[in-house]
């Protein structure tokens, strides 16, 4: 089983790749979601709170800066209701987390 940052990596990445390929029109990452799919990781990977990590809608500290918080926030809302659809146990794991947190 994946640690919870890995599975949170995996799942942000895919929403990322759902919405470039799906809102975009992208058949592969364009450089703006590859950016922002590259400064997800590297906050995940340096979360102060490791394995006991909340959700990021969850979480008491943004550690995104604006811009990039609200890039991702309109992924998240555009690929959310979809991941139950293309990811569906993913998306599972991850309400799963957000409920018990």
């Amino acid at each position: 089983m994946l640690s919870r940052i890995e599975h949170e990596k995996r799942v942000v990445k895919q929403m990322i790749a759902l919405y470039c390929r799906h809102k975009e029109g992208n058949t592969t990452l364009c450089p703006d979601c590859q950016k922002l799919s590259e400064y997800a990781h590297a906050r995940l990977s340096h979360c102060r709170f490791g394995e006991s990590k909340p959700t990021c809608k969850q979480c008491p500290i943004h550690c995104y800066n604006p811009r990039m918080r609200e890039q991702m926030r309109a992924v998240m809302r555009y690929a959310g209701p979809r991941m139950l659809l293309y990811h569906p146990v993913s998306a599972l794991v991850h309400l799963w987390r957000e409920l018990r947190f």
